[in-house]
């Protein structure tokens, strides 16, 4: 039985891995600390399907979430990985 992608799915925004050496930027470009950033668990099943395409995700990473808009067109958003 072959496992569902959660991205698939049309109510799952597109979801990315921040690579380490543009986390930096991102945090200085929206003023923010990565502590302070909106969280997401490692058992959550969009970062599951994220591994099988970037590998392991450590505690700490970056995700970036784009999400469509009928008014804004796009909206991006980050969120920091935490523990369980």
């Amino acid at each position: 039985m072959a496992k569902f992608n959660v991205l698939e799915h049309e109510l799952v925004p597109e979801h990315y891995l921040v690579p380490v050496e543009e986390e930096e930027e991102i945090l200085k470009s929206i003023g923010i600390k990565k502590e302070n950033l909106p969280k997401i668990r490692k058992s959550d099943p969009v970062l599951r399907v994220l591994e099988r395409k970037y590998g392991h995700i450590p505690i700490g990473s970056i995700i970036k979430i784009v999400r469509k808009s009928h008014t804004a067109g796009r909206i991006v958003t980050y969120r920091v990985v935490i523990r369980d």
